[in-house]
């Protein structure tokens, strides 16, 4: 029989870097989890991907075990990361602040694909392009 259900936190941390610090301790603790446990797994699980943001879906059990599941970077941490920028623009539509082409807007789908809510390619790359619009970057 499965472990009755308390509830499921979602949470986006830097890898191998997590703390009990807020926003994680708070959002753990009310929920009586042992903190610095969901710390040291993350952080072991996350060591290889340093410098990321990697968001973790937490489901905390009634019995305060709790287990949790790894995703993949958000969209625009990995446009960031593809363009060599530091944040988006301010005044997305009025300002740019990179290029992003069609080859890169794919692989960024690609690679965000299991986390994306189709499983079409195309699609994939017209939720990437949204999202590089948003951050000012403009897509060729």
């Amino acid at each position: 029989m499965a472990k009755p259900i308390k509830t499921v936190i979602k949470v986006n941390l830097s890898a191998g870097e997590a703390t009990p610090a807020p926003p994680l301790g708070p959002a753990l603790g009310q929920h009586g989890v042992a903190i610095m446990d969901f710390v040291k797994a993350y952080n072991d699980k996350t060591a290889d991907k340093k410098g990321q943001m990697i968001p973790a879906v937490i489901t905390i059990y009634e019995d305060r075990s709790f287990t949790f599941e790894l995703k993949s970077a958000p969209v625009a941490e990995m446009i960031r990361k593809k363009l060599g920028i530091q944040k988006g623009s301010g005044l997305a539509g009025r300002e740019t602040v990179g290029k992003l082409t069609r080859a890169q807007a794919e692989e960024i789908a690609r690679d965000k694909m299991e986390d994306l809510n189709t499983k079409d390619i195309a699609a994939a790359v017209k939720i990437v392009e949204g999202t590089a619009r948003s951050m000012g970057v403009k897509v060729e």
